[in-house]
C-alpha cells in the first residue's frame, strides 16, 4: 500500500523530520531498495543503520531511524523492528480482504505459493515472497500489498511460544491452515507436543467468523479444531473434507489426481513435482475454498502454481540424469518425503546428498541416523556432507560432494538436501553447470 511519511510517522509512533514525500513499498535492504520506498534499517547481526546512504542513493525517498538522522525525510522512532511491526499492523487495519495465515513443521512456503495461485485464479491476491515469515518477513508482506490486491496470503514461522500469536495479532488472518507438527526447530521447543502448543496459536487467534484449515491425517494437527471458535474445514488423503482421489504420477514426479470438495469435484494436474505435494494442495484448496473460490477455479489455479526456489525442483540434466533440487530448507518429515520421491524415479542409481538438518537439539543424532536407515531401506545411496550422523562417511565440502557423485548418465538421479545453513544449492547449480551440455 502507498503511505505518506507523515502517515508512516503516526502508524510508527515516530517522529518526522523533513518533507512529507509519498511512499511506494518497504525495504529493508539497501541493495535492493528501489525508488520511492522506504528503507528501514534492521537492528541485527549488522547494523541497518550504516546502509541509510545507500539506501537513499539507490532512491529510497525516506528511512526510518533511532539515530541521529542524516538528512532527507526521516522518521525517528525508538526501535526500527517495532516500528515496522506496527506498520503492517497498519497496513493490515486499512485492508478489507480475506487473509489467509498458514504454518506448520513443514510446506509452509510450498502451501503459501499454491494457495496464492489457487485464489488468485479468482481474485488479485498477494502473497508473502519467498519464505517471509518471521517478525520482518510478515509485515513487510502485508504492508507491500498492492493497491488492487483482493486477498492476501501469509506465511508464519514460530521459533518459540507466543510468536505465531504474535505474528496473527499484526495479520489477523480470517483463514488459518495448519499443514503438520513433526520434529522441526525441537532444538527450541523441546518435543512434538510443544510444537503443536505453538503451532495451534494460529488457530486460536481466529475469530468465530474464520475458518480454520487443518490437516485430517495428523493427529496432532486435527486435534486442533477443539482449540478455535471458527468453523473448521479439513483436508487429507486418509479423510477430510477435502480430499484427493485416484492419484497417480507421471515421469516427472508431477501428481495427477481428482480434487473432491464439499462444493464438488474437479481433476488437478499439478506441475510441481512430489507425491507430498498432493498434501500442499490439499491444504491449498481448502484454503481457498474458505474464502468462496470455485471449485473449477481452484484447480486452474493448482495446475498452474509454481514454487519458490529449490524447491523439489525436478531437472534432466543433458547427461540424462535426473537431478532434484530440494536444497532450501530439510527437517525430518521433508526429508523423509523428498527420499521417497527420490526412490520413485525410475533410475538404476539413486543417490541423495544430504547435509545437515538443523535445530533438533538433543534429537540431532536420532533423527539423522533415522533419515540413514530410511535410505538404506529405500536402496539408496547417501553421500553426507559435514556430517557423520546419516551414517556412511561424509565428505566435507559441495565440492567434494560433486567429486564424489562421479559421472552422472541416465541411469542416475540425484537428491540434494539440507537445511539452509548447509548451503547445498551449491551441489546444484555446480552438477547443472557441470553438466548443461
Amino acid at each position: 500500500m502507498r503511505m505518506s511519511a507523515s502517515e508512516v510517522a503516526r502508524a510508527a509512533g515516530g517522529r518526522l523530520l523533513g518533507p512529507d514525500v509519498e511512499l511506494s513499498g518497504i525495504s529493508i535492504d539497501s541493495r535492493t531498495a528501489a525508488s520511492g520506498e522506504l528503507f528501514v534499517p534492521v537492528v541485527a547481526e549488522r547494523d541497518g543503520h550504516h546502509f541509510i546512504d545507500d539506501a537513499l542513493a539507490a532512491g529510497a525517498a525516506a528511512y526510518l531511524t533511532s539515530e541521529a538522522p542524516r538528512g532527507a525525510t526521516a522518521v525517528v522512532v525508538d526501535d526500527t523492528a517495532a516500528a515496522l511491526a506496527e506498520l503492517g499492523r497498519h497496513a493490515r487495519n486499512q485492508f478489507d480482504g480475506p487473509v489467509v495465515g498458514i504454518t506448520g513443521s513443514v510446506g509452509k512456503t510450498s502451501v503459501k505459493d499454491m494457495a496464492a495461485a489457487a485464489i488468485g485464479a479468482n481474485r488479485p491476491t498477494h502473497a508473502s515472497p519467498m519464505s517471509f515469515n518471521n517478525e520482518l518477513g510478515v509485515p513487510l508482506t502485508l504492508v507491500n500489498c498492492p493497491e488492487d490486491a483482493e486477498a492476501v496470503v501469509v506465511e508464519m514461522g514460530a521459533r518459540g511460544m507466543g510468536h505465531i500469536a504474535w505474528l496473527c495479532s499484526l495479520a489477523q488472518p480470517t483463514v488459518g491452515v495448519v499443514t503438520a507438527v513433526g520434529a522441526a526447530h525441537t532444538e527450541l521447543f523441546g518435543n512434538v507436543e510443544a510444537v503443536a502448543e505453538a503451532k495451534g496459536e494460529m488457530v486460536e487467534s481466529l475469530e468465530a467468523s474464520g475458518v480454520a484449515v487443518l490437516n485430517a491425517d495428523q493427529p496432532l494437527v486435527a486435534a486442533m479444531a477443539e482449540r478455535t471458535e471458527a468453523d473448521v474445514l479439513t483436508y487429507g488423503r486418509a479423510g477430510g473434507d477435502v480430499r484427493a482421489m485416484d492419484l497417480s504420477m507421471d515421469d516427472g514426479l508431477r501428481p495427477r489426481f481428482r480434487l473432491e470438495t464439499p462444493n464438488g469435484q474437479a481433476d488437478v494436474a499439478l506441475a510441481v513435482c512430489g507425491e507430498h505435494m498432493v498434501d500442499n494442495a490439499l491444504a491449498a484448496a481448502a484454503a481457498a475454498l474458505a474464502v468462496g473460490v470455485g471449485v473449477d477455479e481452484i484447480a486452474a489455479g493448482l495446475d498452474s502454481a509454481q514454487l519458490s526456489p529449490w524447491r523439489m525442483e525436478v531437472t534432466e540434466l543433458a547427461s540424462g540424469a535426473v537431478l532434484i533440487n530440494d536444497s532450501y530448507n530439510a527437517n525430518p518429515m521433508s526429508m523423509a518425503a523428498a527420499l521417497r520421491s527420490l526412490a520413485a524415479v525410475d533410475r538404476p542409481r539413486q543417490v541423495a546428498v544430504l547435509g545437515v538438518m538443523a535445530e533438533l537439539g538433543d534429537r540431532t543424532a536420532a533423527e539423522h541416523a533415522s533419515i540413514g536407515a530410511l535410505a538404506q531401506e529405500l536402496g539408496i545411496e547417501v553421500i553426507p556432507v559435514a556430517t557423520a550422523d546419516f551414517g556412511p562417511k561424509p565428505v566435507a565440502d559441495a565440492a567434494a560432494a560433486v567429486a564424489a557423485l562421479g559421472p552422472l548418465n541416465a541411469d542416475t538421479a540425484v537428491l540434494v538436501k539440507a537445511s539452509r545453513a548447509a548451503g547445498l544449492e551449491a551441489v546444484a547449480e555446480a552438477l547443472e553447470s557441470l553438466w548443461s551440455t
